[in-house]
């Protein structure tokens, strides 16, 4: 693992947007991606709380997967911004780390905003998808995710999860068989909709943002994080994770000691 200042950095970011309220650790609150549920997060959680009892960590479900209610066939991402901004206020944080994987880069820009830079303190994203703006999930994509998810979007409203062997291959390259049997159990059926819905950043606040770039990732390769983190105007810094796109199965203990070093 290699933290390095990001050559996207932004050097016009104000510090002052990020001033705590309160002398306690932010809520760490992870936030998953497509096909996936808060489950997935288990190992890392599992990981934080092992090095810091003390942490208090939130793993939300989106509208339709896990237990959160919800309908994927008419699922938006204002509805993801809601739930996930509501899920956070129930526990009446003092600050909050908003952290994000994969097709969570498209609901983590309108929580932060509907939370303001008062209660973020920072946002990490971990090999997220960021369209530019005004453009879909489905602009973005690259073979072979462009052709699974462009033909399910084109069949049916709420697509079925991935093959088990399409998703090893995609998610969980170089884990061990123990891993990869967690990532194929926990997918779930997801929404086409949000897919090819336009995203919109406008709101988006100045706090500030960390990047896990996953460099045996094969859903989002490296390349294409990086056009991602331009997409965002840059990041303040981009930590490079020897592993494949499911860093929070992969590598739980490496992922818990970078969001943990930045509370």
């Amino acid at each position: 693992m290699n933290a390095q200042p990001s050559s996207q950095a932004r050097p016009d970011f104000d510090t002052s947007v990020a001033k705590p309220r309160g002398a306690g650790k932010p809520t760490i609150v992870l936030v998953h991606g497509g096909q996936h549920s808060g489950t997935c997060w288990q190992p890392t959680v599992d990981a934080l709380r092992a090095r810091d009892p003390s942490a208090q960590v939130l793993a939300v479900d989106l509208p339709g997967h896990g237990n959160e209610p919800g309908n994927l066939a008419t699922l938006t991402i204002a509805q993801c911004v809601e739930s996930v901004t509501a899920q956070i206020l129930a526990t009446r944080p003092d600050r909050v780390m908003l952290v994000g994987h994969s097709m969570a880069g498209i609901t983590l820009p309108g929580v932060a905003a509907r939370l303001g830079p008062a209660l973020v303190q920072r946002m990490v994203f971990i090999a997220c998808c960021i369209p530019p703006d005004g453009k879909t999930v489905l602009d973005t994509l690259h073979a072979p995710m462009n052709v699974i998810a462009s033909r399910a979007a084109r069949r049916t409203a709420v697509s079925a999860p991935f093959p088990a062997f399409i998703a090893r291959w995609v998610f969980a390259n170089g884990m061990t068989r123990e891993q990869k049997q967690r990532v194929v159990a926990g997918l779930c059926a997801e929404s086409t909709r949000v897919t090819t819905e336009p995203v919109d950043r406008s709101t988006l606040p100045r706090v500030p943002m960390s990047w896990v770039l996953t460099q045996r990732d094969r859903a989002l390769r490296p390349k294409v994080q990086r056009e991602f983190i331009g997409n965002l105007g840059g990041v303040d810094e981009v930590i490079e994770l020897d592993t494949c796109h499911n860093a929070m199965i992969s590598e739980p203990v490496k992922l818990a000691e970078i969001l943990l070093s930045r509370c």
